[in-house]
């Protein structure tokens, strides 16, 4: 297990929200648990997947699994408002999960990342699939992320952000790895997608919202990454000024691609 470089205070469960609905557009449209009834997401933070979840697919039964009795906390209480629907909470680490039940659907998104022995989390969840059962993962490629024109202090924090996820046992490019870890876990029927996006000043309102996102997520990891030397305040503040400049820019790009998953297990 690493450690989640973002950390669980009461910022990070805001952002955490906020972020859900900014990427949903771009995450569910692959997605497809129309045909399901049992739905175990894995690593559910404080429920912001969970809700669009819930949402969009209104006879699901929803197991939510996460370590962190805080963010687990944070979910009941942001998912009260369904509290005609089934769903279940359950504090565990997913790398060891043992529950009483099985699923016919799975559901990972930014959890990978954080961990260290991903196979040991495809391998309970496998075990937690029915036969026939359909898994969908959502995950980064944080290589793939572009600037134009290139900026210092926003690269060099980029740079940072990402080695500090290193260091702490995560990987910023699991994505690429996706369809290997499903192949080793048993899985068949693999299918890849690349999602993402390609912003310039030919959609400036979409390109500012991201700039504003990208900034909470850098700062969501910044004082964790002071404090182990990675960076100080003056690089915090440029990399928010660039951010900023990148959105009046005339020429300004901003582009990342994440990749998503699909898989069986077999009969």
């Amino acid at each position: 297990m690493s450690n989640y470089i973002h950390g669980y205070l009461s910022d990070e469960q805001e952002r955490l929200l906020n972020q859900a609905g900014t990427l949903a557009s771009l995450i569910y449209p692959w997605i497809d648990f129309s045909t399901s009834k049992k739905l175990l997401e894995i690593g559910s933070g404080v429920g912001a997947q969970s809700k669009l979840l819930l949402e969009l697919y209104p006879e699901i039964e929803l197991t939510c699994v996460e370590i962190e009795a805080s963010q687990l906390e944070k979910a009941q209480v942001n998912l009260a408002s369904y509290s005609d629907r089934k769903i279940d909470f359950v504090q565990q680490d997913a790398q060891q999960l043992k529950l009483e039940k099985t699923f016919d659907s799975i559901f990972i998104c930014w959890v990978l990342e954080h961990l260290s022995e991903p196979l040991d989390v495809l391998g309970r969840a496998f075990a937690h699939l029915d036969p026939g059962g359909i898994i969908y993962l959502t995950e980064v490629f944080n290589s793939s992320f572009h600037i134009f024109p290139k900026l210092g202090g926003l690269t060099d924090y980029y740079s940072a952000f990402n080695a500090y996820q290193l260091q702490n046992g995560g990987n910023p490019d699991i994505g690429l790895q996706l369809g290997n870890l499903l192949d080793q876990s048993g899985f068949i029927e693999i299918k890849l997608n690349h999602g993402g996006f390609h912003l310039d000043q030919s959609q400036p309102e979409s390109l500012a919202a991201m700039c504003d996102y990208w900034k909470s997520l850098m700062k969501s990891a910044a004082e964790g990454m002071r404090s182990c030397g990675l960076i100080s305040e003056r690089e915090v503040i440029q990399m928010e000024k660039d951010l900023d400049q990148l959105k009046t820019e005339k020429n300004a790009v901003f582009f990342y691609q994440f990749v998503q998953a699909k898989a069986t297990r077999p009969l």
